[in-house]
């Protein structure tokens, strides 16, 4: 497994830890204080599985899973490959420090962290997927659905 495959995967974990345990302390809280999670602690939860363990997962999969780029390949990059990961942990860890500081605090900075790090989600996802697109082909699959085989 590449370095590169294992630090999507691990980072995914890291995520669903993080999201796990914030979404105890929540549940904990409503159940036995009666506070129920504001929007920006559920957004923040949302997002820390959703984009930081599920689709760090699906990355490091995808890119460890897919066939390796065809020798004329000029659109394939692992440094964008990379650079989709620091868009994408960057993005979500400062989301969702943004996101659970708007419960103490209204500053505009916040919002701006907010609305920044989210699109740095946007295009990491995007710059990953951009890379990765030749990579989606038929290989021998394309030899068995010529001969009348059906999956």
């Amino acid at each position: 497994m590449h370095s590169l495959v294992r630090r999507f995967i691990k980072t995914g974990i890291i995520f669903l830890i993080t999201g796990l345990v914030l979404g105890a302390w929540m549940m904990i809280r409503r159940e036995f204080g009666g506070v129920y999670p504001s929007r920006y602690q559920v957004s923040a939860h949302t997002h820390l599985i959703a984009i930081g363990f599920v689709m760090n997962m699906i990355l490091g999969v995808a890119l460890w899973l897919f066939p390796r780029p065809a020798p004329e390949d000029k659109r394939y990059n692992p440094t964008l490959a990379l650079s989709a990961w620091w868009l994408v942990a960057i993005g979500t860890a400062t989301r969702t420090i943004a996101e659970l500081s708007h419960d103490y605090t209204q500053s505009s900075y916040l919002k701006w962290a907010v609305v920044l790090s989210g699109l740095a989600q946007i295009f990491g996802l995007c710059l990953f997927f951009y890379t990765m697109w030749t990579r989606i082909r038929a290989l021998g699959s394309k030899v068995r659905e010529a001969s009348g085989e059906r999956f």
